[in-house]
């Protein structure tokens, strides 16, 4: 499976201003990664901190922070990390999962999926 980039906007919490990047698609990472000055620029302060383990078997320690992020002209709210400055910005599988998409590896492109809901009867 080949990577691949998509242009994302990530935006300050009240969705006033906006930074375009490319990001990485990487499903493998369960948050989205904004480099630490990008999200500082836009106001987004850290609400916490969470442990992640690295393809390495190595386990990190990251802040972590809300915003906002639009996506096909969708705007949603999901958490970011604070990466490192001046590195790559990831699309994590949880902001794909807000957004409803999934990854086609073969044609290297984001496709819409329908959420799942669990039947109640009603």
């Amino acid at each position: 499976m080949g990577t691949f980039s998509v242009s994302i906007e990530v935006g300050d919490p009240p969705a006033q201003r906006w930074t375009p990047m490319q990001a990485l698609v990487d499903s493998g990472s369960t948050y989205t990664w904004v480099p630490s000055d990008a999200l500082q620029a836009l106001g987004v302060v850290p609400q916490g901190r969470r442990e992640f383990e690295t393809a390495g078997d190595e386990v990190i320690e990251r802040e972590i922070g809300e915003t906002r992020v639009r996506l096909n002209g969708e705007v949603l709210t999901t958490l970011v990390v604070f990466a490192g400055e001046g590195s790559a910005p990831l699309l994590g599988a949880v902001t794909l999962e807000q957004f409803s998409l999934a990854v086609d590896p073969v044609h290297r492109r984001l496709v819409p999926v329908r959420a799942l809901a669990m039947h109640l009867g009603t």
